[in-house]
């Protein structure tokens, strides 16, 4: 597989993810996050075994959340509930991803909606000549769309895995799936991108 394309994942970590999650109850109604999960391990494996990129962008604050100021929507609820703090087992990695952690790259720095804002992403992708970014995690509508949108305006490829990603309602992911990313991405399934990848 070329290196023009890079697998970026979005907010994998305890938080939303793990069986005891603070913010699980979030994403875990329009497709059991398990489900998310066993998809996106799949798709890791085969990605990194095609010698494709696999970026990790995950969200954290300090225990005062300075970083935030007067936020509102999703950035507001985790300050309330007091997810995604550094240090604590709530903003690492889960433990599904654990086993290929040597070999995804972690870009620090994440501390809003989009990926792009605040971290290197842009300059890792650019030094490895990465042209195509393929985007799995959550939320949906917020950090998937705003790192979607922002890559396209990058001048990147951008495709969506359909059913790597997850909404907080079915309504929206489908929404999103059938009538937001299509203006500005590719919507694609993980066997679909598997294959894509065993093709090369």
């Amino acid at each position: 597989m070329s290196c023009s394309v890079a697998l970026i994942l979005i907010g994998f970590q305890n938080d939303y993810f793990a069986a005891d999650g603070i913010l699980r109850s979030v994403i875990d109604q329009a497709v059991p996050v398990d489900r998310i999960l066993d998809s996106t391990v799949q798709v890791v494996r085969g990605a990194i075994a095609h010698g494709v990129p696999t970026i990790a962008t995950p969200i954290f604050f300090t225990p005062t959340y300075e970083e935030l100021l007067d936020p509102v929507g999703i950035l507001k609820t985790v300050r309330d509930v007091g997810a995604f703090q550094a240090g604590q087992k709530g903003a690492e990695m889960v433990e599904a991803l654990l086993p290929f952690h040597d070999q995804i790259w972690v870009v620090p720095g994440k501390r809003g909606l989009n990926a792009f804002t605040g971290t290197s992403l842009h300059e890792l992708l650019q030094k490895n000549q990465i042209t195509h970014i393929v985007l799995a995690g959550a939320v949906t509508s917020v950090c998937i769309d705003s790192t979607g949108r922002a890559a396209h305006e990058k001048g990147y490829r951008v495709s969506v895995l359909a059913d790597c990603t997850c909404a907080r309602t079915q309504f929206e992911q489908e929404f999103y799936l059938e009538n937001v990313f299509p203006l500005y991405a590719n919507v694609i399934s993980a066997e679909s991108f598997l294959e894509s990848l065993a093709d090369v």
